[in-house]
C-alpha cells in the first residue's frame, strides 16, 4: 500500500513552496471567512475560558512531559475540548507508541512535526487503528506553543502525528474581533500560525521548554523528496512522553 505524506498546510497552500509561509502569513480573513470554528456567532468570544492564555493545569486538564533528545518540553492537555486527540495521545504515550519517534518535519518559524513511527511523515495510525474526525473548537488556537494534530487532506484523517506552532512573530494583523478573542488576538501579536485555525485540532498547550522546541526548529534541514527543506540532518527524537497529571 502507498501511503500518503501527512502535510500540514496542504489544503491551504497551493504548492509546497507556500506552506512554510503560510505559517506567518498576516493575510489570513478568507481563511477566518471559512472555517467551522471561526464563522461569526451569537457567542461572546470574549467571555470564553481560553485555557492555553494560562500555564496552571486546572483540574480537568492533563499535564505531561515530552522528553526528547533535546530536552524536556511540558504540556498541558485539553480533554473537555479535543477528547478524542487528548485520549489517542494519551494512550499512546502510556503505550511507549511515541517512543523514539523523531521530530521528522522541522520548518523553521512554523511548526515542528513528530509522533511518526516510520520516522518519514507516512506512517502512524490512532488507537482506534482508523483516522478520526478533526475536533473543533472556539477556545483553542494555533498560536504558539499549540499541540495540534496533523492530518492528511480529509478531516477524519487523524492519526498519531501531531505538530508544535514555533512561529514567534506577529500575525496578529487582519484578525477580526468577530472571529477571534481579543486575547487570542493579543496572544498571535507573539506568533503562530492563524491560517490553521478551523482546519487541525488543536489539543494541547506548551507551558514549560519551548527553548527546546525552538532549539528543534532551528536544526539543519534538508530538502525532501518533494523539494521541501524540511527533513532534520540530525533528528530530535522523543524518547518518552511522562503522564504527570490526569484529570479529577
Amino acid at each position: 500500500m502507498q501511503f500518503k505524506k501527512i502535510i500540514i498546510g496542504a489544503s491551504l497552500a497551493l504548492s509546497i513552496g507556500l506552506l512554510a509561509a503560510c505559517g506567518t502569513s498576516s493575510s489570513t480573513s478568507s481563511t477566518k471567512e471559512t472555517s467551522t470554528k471561526t464563522t461569526e456567532s451569537s457567542v461572546d468570544l470574549n467571555k470564553l475560558d481560553l485555557p492555553q492564555l494560562s500555564t496552571d493545569v486546572s483540574k480537568d486538564e492533563y499535564l505531561v512531559e515530552m522528553v526528547t533528545t533535546e530536552g524536556s518540553i511540558k504540556i498541558k492537555l485539553f480533554p473537555k475540548q479535543a477528547p478524542k486527540a487528548v485520549e489517542n495521545f494519551v494512550k499512546h504515550a502510556k503505550d511507549g507508541y511515541y517512543k523514539d519517534t523523531p521530530f521528522h518535519r522541522v520548518i523553521q518559524d512554523f511548526m515542528i512535526q513528530g509522533g511518526d513511527p516510520k520516522g518519514d511523515g507516512t506512517g502512524g495510525e490512532s488507537i482506534w487503528k482508523k483516522g478520526f474526525k478533526t475536533e473543533d473548537s472556539n477556545q483553542l488556537y494555533n498560536i504558539r506553543g499549540a499541540l495540534s494534530m496533523a492530518r492528511a487532506s480529509s478531516r477524519n484523517s487523524n492519526g498519531s502525528q501531531f505538530f508544535i506552532v514555533t512561529n514567534n512573530e506577529d500575525v496578529s494583523d487582519g484578525l477580526a474581533i468577530q472571529y477571534y478573542p481579543k486575547k487570542i488576538i493579543d496572544a498571535y501579536k507573539k506568533g503562530g500560525a492563524p491560517s490553521l485555525d478551523g482546519d487541525y485540532t488543536v489539543f494541547g498547550q506548551v507551558i514549560e521548554g519551548m527553548d527546546v522546541v525552538d532549539k528543534i526548529a532551528g536544526g539543519e534541514v534538508k530538502a525532501n523528496d518533494s523539494g521541501e527543506k524540511s527533513t532534520p540532518v540530525d533528528p530530535v527524537k522523543v524518547t518518552e512522553i511522562k503522564i504527570l497529571q490526569e484529570p479529577k
